[in-house]
């Protein structure tokens, strides 16, 4: 009997060994789990698998190579053609008289802008027709000094006294003249005033060139003074402008004179046009610390106006290949890391981060990061960066 009790005793604390050893041995199943569940996390945090419908929601596009030309961007106006911009005023004193031209009028060279009375010229008349008179006058003592002398009615002094005389008022006479074309009269209107000894003192102003009437800032009545500010009339070659930009000091190393250059304007949102640049300043302003370049533009289209603002593209280098992705495929995450999805199904999008260029023509030129055999989410790429973040969480 006691020897039954015992082997049951000893069975049953084998029992109990066993079941212990059991419970204490790691189980290969969870041990292996483990891992699996941590390669599975490592693997999906870069990427995100849509439903039928919400995949319906995403956009896809193939990445493409694109030209890209590196820039200089800058901001600018419109200006008048200086080189073609007349500054039109009186060369003397005196009060308007009357005015021939608006603003905004086309007007050829030499035509009359406005007349001023002017004292000067009124003096300078009553002097042409003096010495008009001296001349006709000693013209006739020396004709009849020269018949008296045929006859020896008088002395040969007298004779050489009105040869000087009537030489003298000769020269009197073309200085009073070549004064006359000083202030703008013509042969013409010079003879009229010696035959007619009329003075009316009318200076008339001309333009100097052909264009448009750019400004005008007198009216009848008003006194104006050589060199006076603001002129009365600019007179401005309505065949070409400026188109003036201003870059900063690190921009201006890469511009050079006949670099293409590329022009909008807010005011004129459809236009677009394109310009070589032929002036590159050659100091900084000491304000903006700003460096002024410009181009000419000839043929100007119509509603382009001076002053209008004006962003400007100045190509510095040739244009070279890059893949390129629109601008709505690149999301910039919180960190500044600027990231596209990558698919090949349009269900499953992968989280690429990129390098990229400026943007050009609403696409990114990709530097480094994506392949150009590879398609991209655009239009609901947001969508899925944020879905990759609430999956990571």
């Amino acid at each position: 009997m006691n020897k039954h009790k015992g082997r049951l005793i000893t069975g049953g604390c084998l029992l109990v060994a066993m079941l212990i050893a059991v419970c204490l041995r790691p189980s290969s199943t969870a041990a292996n789990s483990t891992p699996v569940a941590a390669r599975l996390t490592t693997q999906d945090t870069q990427s995100v698998t849509l439903s039928a419908q919400q995949a319906r929601r995403v956009r896809v596009a193939q990445v493409v190579t694109r030209d890209f030309t590196p820039e200089v961007d800058a901001v600018g106006y419109v200006d008048f053609n200086q080189d073609g911009l007349a500054q039109v005023t009186s060369p003397y004193a005196g009060r308007v008289r009357q005015v021939f031209a608006r603003a905004g009028d086309t007007v050829k060279k030499d035509q009359v802008l406005f007349s001023v009375d002017s004292p000067d010229l009124a003096q300078a008349e009553a002097a042409l027709v003096s010495a008009a008179a001296a001349r006709v006058q000693t013209a006739s003592v020396l004709r009849r000094a020269n018949g008296m002398a045929q006859v020896q009615a008088n002395a040969p002094r007298d004779v050489e006294q009105a040869v000087s005389d009537q030489q003298t008022a000769e020269g009197n006479y073309q200085a009073a003249r070549r004064a006359l074309h000083i202030f703008g009269k013509d042969d013409a209107e010079i003879d009229r005033i010696v035959a007619t000894r009329r003075i009316d003192g009318e200076l008339r102003i001309k333009s100097p060139i052909d264009g448009q009437v750019s400004t005008r800032t007198i009216a009848a009545g008003d006194l104006v003074q050589p060199g006076g500010s603001p002129a009365p009339f600019s007179v401005s070659d309505a065949n070409s402008v400026w188109l003036v930009a201003n870059v900063t000091e690190d921009d201006a190393p890469q511009v050079h004179i006949g670099d293409a250059l590329t022009a909008t304007f807010p005011a004129l949102p459809q236009q677009t046009i394109k310009a070589t640049v032929d002036y590159v300043g050659n100091s900084s302003d000491a304000s903006t610390h700003r460096v002024t370049l410009r181009a000419v533009l000839h043929a100007p289209p119509a509603g382009l106006r001076a002053q209008m603002l004006a962003t400007y593209h100045i190509a510095t280098e040739a244009p070279s290949k890059h893949a390129s992705v629109p601008m709505n495929a690149v999301v910039r995450e919180g960190s500044g890391a600027m990231v596209v999805f990558t698919t090949t199904d349009g269900r499953r999008f992968t989280r690429c981060p990129v390098q990229l260029g400026p943007a050009q023509d609403d696409y990114y030129p990709v530097l480094s990061g994506l392949g150009r055999a590879q398609s991209v989410a655009t239009e609901g790429a947001l969508f899925l960066s944020n879905a990759l973040a609430l999956k990571s969480q």
